[in-house]
C-alpha cells in the first residue's frame, strides 16, 4: 500500500520459501535456528499471506453491490 511493490514482492517470494515440505507455515519462525515452531498449520498465517498475493497482483476481485 505504500507503493513499494517489487519490496514487498521480493518478500512474499522469501516468505513463501519459508513453508515446510507441504506448503504449510506456522505461527513463528525461530530466526537462530532457521526453523519454523508452533502450531502448523496457522491460518491467520497463511491468511496474511493470500492476501499479500491477491493485493500484489492487482485488482482480480470485484465485491459485489457497489
Amino acid at each position: 500500500m505504500q507503493g513499494r511493490d517489487d519490496k514487498a514482492a521480493a518478500l512474499l517470494e522469501r516468505v513463501i520459501g519459508l513453508s515446510n515440505d507441504v506448503g504449510l507455515l506456522s505461527e513463528e519462525y525461530d530466526v537462530r535456528n532457521r526453523n519454523l515452531t508452533g502450531n502448523i498449520p496457522q491460518a491467520l498465517t497463511h491468511l496474511g499471506l493470500i492476501n499479500t498475493a491477491l493485493f500484489l497482483s492487482g485488482p482480480v476481485i470485484q465485491r459485489a453491490g457497489g
